[in-house]
């Protein structure tokens, strides 16, 4: 036993030691009263030699000792991790954009995978998976007792693959199988439309490195197709991405404000991420539409813009999701994902489990428009007088049109705000 616990003790320390030349110089973690906690060392080590003498299988002393890395980590908090070599390489190829699996984005709750949101055009999202779906089994494994990273590995995989889930939907007794085929998810992170003339629609579906650069090429098409007096940015889904590209849109919106800053456990360790000076984005006004799958990035966005007067902010509360994962590199390879801080808007609200409120909430809801009865007018009296400006006839059995209400109720709603705000600016002497 004393054998075992001098080279492990050893081993402890040794891993305080910086393994990079650039990387700072950590200390041991000391005890309540600044001691190396012994006990709980002895103790770690008296677990694992019980392991080694007892277990049903051989278990070499490598794999003991990642376990319990990855246990320590898992502790912690549900976005934590020890990263190998494989998922360091995983994590790196998807903030690039591009990678196999069937393209939705997922936390850990209460053992369960939980879908924060589907990536648009995926086949997650053509199956109509939703976020809040708990998924149970991947295949023929549950999910209860996988680590994040083991759950996210199973999902990812060769394009044209198959893989078969075990979802449950909230408010549904039984959970119901979705059998996807995995395909290359390559994330367009913006694309835009104008549905109404002079109403312009910019959708960002995920933060990456080059997302500020991309939303202006397409504000610039926008502009480019005629005079913008109203701009709808839609977040909804949106599960977040890198701090940069957050800031980098955000900052299209705002002249030099705050966008949001961090914290971490020291009162020194604030970091303040501000605006360049100069609003590059058009000044007119501006409606951000979010929801529960809008998560970590896009909770940035909306409270920087809400907090900061530069936005109308319309849906229903988002995901909550307010902490700082610093990626640690180590030896061979292999990484450390680190919650290290918490995000606050500018105003100093923490988004942690609390989301963004929006200034207007619209339920999600379906529209049917039905056909209207012909009712009699003026024009339909006898002997009645002329206008002056007499309109074409109606079409007696005229077919209802499609509408954007009946397809995207929360859209319709955006667009109606920005019409009544640009109507009340006209009428201004």
């Amino acid at each position: 036993m004393k054998l075992l616990f001098l080279p492990l003790l050893l081993l402890l320390l040794g891993a305080t030691t910086p393994l990079r030349a650039d990387a700072p110089a950590m200390e041991l973690p000391a005890g309540p009263e600044g001691d190396v906690p012994i006990e709980q060392l002895r103790l770690f080590a008296e677990v694992m030699e019980r392991i080694r003498a007892a277990y049903v299988e051989d278990v070499d002393d490598a794999t003991l000792l990642e376990a319990a890395i990855r246990g320590m980590l898992h502790e912690l908090d549900p976005h934590s991790a020890y990263l190998s070599p494989e998922e360091f390489e995983d994590l790196q190829v998807s903030t690039r954009g591009e990678f196999g699996g069937v393209g939705i984005e997922v936390t850990m709750e209460d053992g369960l995978l939980k879908v924060v949101a589907p990536i648009d055009d995926t086949p997650a999202s053509r199956a109509g998976m939703r976020a809040g779906d708990l998924i149970l089994r991947i295949d023929d494994e549950l999910v209860r007792g996988m680590t994040m990273q083991e759950a996210v590995g199973s999902l990812r995989g060769e394009r044209g693959t198959e893989v078969e889930l075990q979802v449950l939907r909230e408010g549904a007794e039984t959970p119901k199988t979705i059998s996807l085929t995995r395909d290359r998810i390559e994330i367009r992170s913006v694309r835009s439309d104008m549905p109404e003339p002079g109403l312009g629609y910019l959708r960002i579906s995920q933060f990456q490195r080059g997302t500020g650069e991309e939303l202006k090429r397409h504000l610039a098409e926008l502009q480019d197709r005629g005079e913008l007096r109203g701009l709808v940015l839609d977040l909804r889904n949106n599960p977040g991405g890198t701090l940069e590209g957050a800031v980098d849109v955000a900052e299209l919106f705002l002249d030099g404000e705050l966008v949001v800053y961090t914290q971490g456990r020291d009162e020194g360790s604030r970091v303040n991420y501000d605006a360049s000076p100069g609003r590059q984005a058009p000044d007119i006004p501006l409606v951000v539409l979010v929801n529960s799958g809008s998560a970590s990035a896009s909770e940035i966005v909306a409270g920087a813009l809400q907090d900061q007067g530069a936005a109308i902010i319309m849906g229903r509360p988002t995901f909550g999701k307010g902490s700082v994962q610093t990626v640690l590199p180590l030896h061979r390879e292999r990484a450390l994902k680190l919650t290290t801080a918490r995000y606050y808007t500018p105003s100093g609200r923490s988004i942690q489990a609390e989301g963004i409120r929006p200034d207007i909430t619209v339920d999600v809801a379906r529209v049917e428009l039905e056909p209207q009865a012909r009712q009699r007018r003026e024009a339909d009296l006898p002997r009645h007088l002329r206008g002056e400006h007499p309109a074409p006839p109606e079409a007696e059995d005229k077919e209802v049109p499609e509408s954007l209400a009946g397809e995207d109720y929360m859209l319709y709603q955006a667009l109606s705000v920005l019409k009544g705000i640009d109507l009340s600016r006209r009428s201004r002497p």
